[in-house]
């Protein structure tokens, strides 16, 4: 048969097991929410661009195409839609808007 004593140690051991799979879970999941913030950084790493637009050129708007830029820009001589490879920095098209 098993005594009081036995059955107190049993359960002392069981909730010092599971405390201690408590904070290696959670240290477990802080490090995986690390992780995908550091690989969301990545994506699209900072760099300087120059369009080389005329003067008078504005910027109306931008999104992200797969791996590259949409940059909507109004020129004096019209709108236009540059398709930009960010890591070169290089236009790749221009899609002349009007006219």
């Amino acid at each position: 048969m098993v005594s009081a004593e036995d059955s107190v140690r049993a359960l002392k051991i069981l909730v010092v097991v599971m405390g201690v799979m408590i904070v290696l879970a959670s240290v477990a999941l802080v490090y995986a929410i690390v992780q995908r913030l550091g690989r969301a950084a990545e994506v699209l790493p900072a760099t300087d661009l120059a369009l080389h637009q005329p003067p008078g050129t504005r910027i109306s708007g931008i999104a992200g195409v797969e791996d590259r830029l949409a940059v909507w820009v109004e020129r004096p001589d019209g709108a236009r839609l540059l398709m930009v490879e960010p890591k070169s920095g290089k236009i790749l098209s221009e899609i002349r808007l009007g006219d």
